[in-house]
């Protein structure tokens, strides 16, 4: 059984809330996890794509009252919205008679109708907690190379041969054009779809440039805009932002994008082994997005991510602003085992005076590169971001 680090997390915040929202994409591992959560308490697990179990919440106060005393599991939540103002008057009921923590673990896998029908309905009733496919941290230090390459989706991490990762990783790009985006958004042809995610598979770590896009895919510039905003809402690529300061320099404004996890871009590319891999042009923008997934999966709360670029070169692959208690950290990203320091990251670093600052690589050893850079094995740079939240 794979140990997810968003575990203990959860477990913690059923004790001080009603209800608890599982965000993530679709095969991330939210049924798995909240069923072994529910194995140490007293529970009931409902589908809600399955018709039996929504005919049961046809009058969800009286079913839901018959079982207070236990952890109700709402899979698929967005199947049934209207759930959420008899969620509301329940959780109210019960903090009444004091029954006001671990009441609901609810699953949804896309954080649009959650958060819109929820946000207004559960409000100081609910936390969100973000569950995506596996990271570094869930993993030994010796499998990194395949997780990259098959990406975090636990049954194309587990499959017994590449192979076959592939394949399903390609099955699961059909089920999201065929079956999860009409679901969640305007009607979009499926061929169009998978085009632009193609394109954004090419363009990993890429400056967004919409008008490009659209004229790749004969649509209008706010059209993939549209496309783009659903494939962020549905947790399957990134939007990262560019870092805004006075700093006196002209800076890039547009936002780069990541298909957040690495093996769908190599499936989306067919790239489907090592070999391919390290001879593809985007290998360096896959480690990159592969990297900067793992870290943000550990950061702390209410963190900020960025990255830093300017006309001139000076550039910084990810900043993160923590606040005042463990300050702004810029992270340089090399797959090599022998990290050079660009003269573009050196600049990026007078401009921005962050609190620390790393070259996270993929080897081990640990030491100072220069008089203000740590050099870092990736492993070690998210194991210890990942404990500024413990």
């Amino acid at each position: 059984m794979l140990q997810r680090y968003a575990r203990t997390h959860i477990e913690q915040a059923l004790e001080r809330q009603a209800a608890i929202a599982i965000i993530g994409p679709r095969q991330a591992g939210k049924t798995t996890l909240a069923l072994e959560i529910a194995k140490n308490r007293p529970s009931i697990y409902l589908d809600l794509e399955s018709m039996a179990d929504r005919e049961k919440l046809a009058e969800p106060v009286l079913y839901l009252n018959q079982h207070v005393d236990k952890l109700v599991i709402l899979d698929e939540i967005h199947r049934t919205p209207a759930l959420f103002e008899s969620l509301r008057g329940i959780i109210d009921e019960g903090r009444r008679q004091g029954k006001r923590t671990g009441r609901f673990l609810i699953l949804g896998s896309a954080s649009i109708d959650l958060l819109r029908q929820s946000g207004e309905t559960l409000a100081g009733r609910i936390e969100y907690i973000d569950l995506g496919p596996l990271s570094i941290t869930e993993i030994s230090p010796n499998e990194i190379g395949k997780l990259w390459l098959r990406g975090g989706f636990p049954d194309s991490f587990l499959a017994k041969k590449d192979e076959d990762s592939f394949l399903l990783r390609q099955s699961f790009i059909r089920t999201y054009l065929e079956r999860e985006v009409p679901m969640f958004g305007p009607r979009i042809p499926a061929e169009t779809l998978e085009r632009l995610w193609t394109m954004l598979a090419h363009n990993q770590a890429g400056l967004l440039n919409a008008s490009r896009l659209a004229s790749g895919l004969s649509v209008s510039a706010p059209t993939v805009t549209s496309y783009i905003d659903l494939l962020v809402d549905l947790l399957l690529v990134r939007r990262l932002p560019p870092y805004h300061a006075n700093v006196g320099k002209r800076l890039v404004k547009a936002p780069k994008t990541y298909i957040r996890d690495s093996g769908l871009v190599h499936a989306l590319l067919g790239i489907e082994n090592n070999e391919e891999l390290l001879g593809h042009p985007v290998v360096g923008a896959s480690w990159e997005g592969f990297i900067i997934e793992s870290l943000l999966a550990v950061a702390p709360p209410r963190t900020r991510a960025s990255f830093y670029r300017t006309a001139r070169g000076a550039e910084i692959d990810l900043l993160l602003e923590m606040g005042d208690r463990h300050g702004t950290w810029a992270i340089e990203i090399k797959r090599s085992s022998v990290p050079k320091i660009e003269r573009g990251f050196h600049t990026a670093l007078d401009d921005i005076q962050p609190t620390k600052a790393f070259l996270a690589y993929s080897g081990t050893e640990r030491f100072i590169k220069g008089n203000t850079v740590e050099a870092i094995g990736v492993h070690e740079l998210v194991k210890e971001l990942g404990g500024l939240s413990e």
